[in-house]
C-alpha cells in the first residue's frame, strides 16, 4: 500500500450544465465512491464543473471519462499530480450557484474571456513595462507565494474581487486603452471569470495565464521561473513547492489558515488549538474543544503507528 501513488487531477470547465444532469452525475460519482477509494472535492453549478479528485490511476481514468461524457467532451483544463498519500479524506460534491463564486450576474467565461497566454510566453508578457500583473487569489494564498512585482488586491475571497476592480484598478493603469492587464490564479478558473468581468466593464488588452500557476510550475524550468514561494492548494498538502511536491506549510486546524515552519515557532502557536492569525478569534471554551480534538487526533496517530508497526 505504501508504494501506491494516488493520481490527483484538478479540473474545471464552463458549460451549460442542466440541473437533472448535475444530480445524475453526482449520484453516479457517489456510487463510485461507495465501491472504490475515490476522494476529492467537486463543485457543480449551472455554469459548469470545478474541483479536484484523488484516487488510483485506473479509477481516475474512469471518473474523468464519465465527467467528459456529461460535459460533452469539453476541455476540462486538467492539471495532474501524484502523491503517495490521499490528499482528501473523502469525496465531497457541492451544488452551488457558481463553480467559483464572484456574485456578478451576466459573467459568462464560456462565451467571452481574455486572451490565454501559455507558460512559455508568460515571462515575456509580465516583464513588459507596459504590463500590470494581478494576482486574483485570496490574500492568504498570495502571502505564501506569487509572481514577482504582481499586484495583490488583498481580498479575503473571490467575491470581493469585483469591488477591488471598481475601486482600485484604474489607479494602476497608466493608459486604459494600451496597458496590458495580465492575471493569474492557481489553476486558471478564477482568471476566466476575472477576464470576463473586465471585458464586460470595457477594459482592453486582457490576458490570463493558461493553466494557472500549477501549469506554469510544471512547464517552466527553475532557472527561468519567476514565481516566488509556494503555491497554495485546497487539499491536505496545503501548498506545493517549485517541484509540485508538498511544501513547507501546514494548516491551523482552529482557523484554517496556512502556517509556515516559522509561524509554528511563534509563541502564539499551539498545534491544533491556535496560531497568530486566530489568537483573538476564539473563546476559552472553543480552545478547550480544540485541545480535546487535538488529543484525540494525536492518540489516533499513535494507535495507527502501533498497528502499522506490527
Amino acid at each position: 500500500m505504501k508504494d501506491i501513488k494516488f493520481k490527483i487531477v484538478s479540473l474545471y470547465s464552463f458549460f451549460p450544465f442542466a440541473e437533472n444532469l448535475i444530480l445524475e452525475l453526482k449520484e453516479k460519482l457517489l456510487n463510485i465512491e461507495n465501491k472504490n477509494d475515490l476522494t476529492g472535492l467537486l463543485i457543480f453549478a449551472g455554469e459548469g464543473i470545478n474541483g479536484t479528485i484523488c484516487g488510483e490511476e485506473n479509477l481516475i481514468e474512469i471518473v474523468i471519462n464519465l465527467v467528459k461524457k456529461y460535459s460533452n467532451d469539453r476541455n476540462l483544463n486538467m492539471k495532474v499530480n501524484f502523491s503517495k498519500k490521499r490528499v482528501f479524506k473523502k469525496l465531497k460534491i457541492k451544488i452551488k450557484k457558481e463553480i467559483v463564486t464572484m456574485g456578478i450576474n451576466g459573467i459568462n467565461p464560456s462565451q467571452d474571456n481574455g486572451t490565454y497566454i501559455e507558460s512559455a510566453d508568460w515571462n515575456k508578457l509580465i516583464k513588459n513595462q507596459n504590463t500590470i500583473v494581478i494576482d486574483t487569489r485570496n490574500n492568504y494564498e498570495v502571502s505564501i507565494g506569487t509572481f514577482q512585482n504582481s499586484i495583490n488586491p488583498n481580498t479575503r475571497n473571490f467575491s470581493e474581487f469585483p469591488g477591488w476592480v471598481d475601486e482600485h484598478l484604474d489607479s494602476h493603469l497608466e493608459n486604459k486603452e494600451s496597458t496590458n492587464i495580465a492575471m493569474f490564479c492557481t489553476g486558471g478558473i478564477r482568471c476566466e471569470k476575472a477576464t470576463s468581468l473586465l471585458k464586460k466593464k470595457g477594459y482592453k488588452n486582457i490576458y490570463h495565464l493558461q493553466g494557472g500557476i500549477l501549469q506554469y510550475l510544471d512547464d517552466i524550468p527553475k532557472e527561468e521561473n519567476l514565481f516566488e514561494g509556494e503555491c497554495y492548494v485546497f487539499d491536505k498538502r496545503v501548498a506545493l513547492d517549485q517541484d509540485l511536491e508538498k511544501g513547507s506549510y501546514s494548516i491551523c486546524h482552529a482557523c484554517g489558515m496556512p502556517v509556515s515552519i516559522q509561524d509554528q515557532k511563534r509563541k502564539e502557536y499551539r498545534k491544533g488549538i491556535q496560531c497568530h492569525f486566530c489568537i483573538n478569534k476564539f473563546s476559552d471554551d472553543d480552545r478547550k474543544r480544540f485541545e480535546e480534538r487535538q488529543k484525540q487526533i494525536d492518540s489516533l496517530k499513535v494507535e495507527n503507528h502501533k498497528i502499522n508497526k506490527n
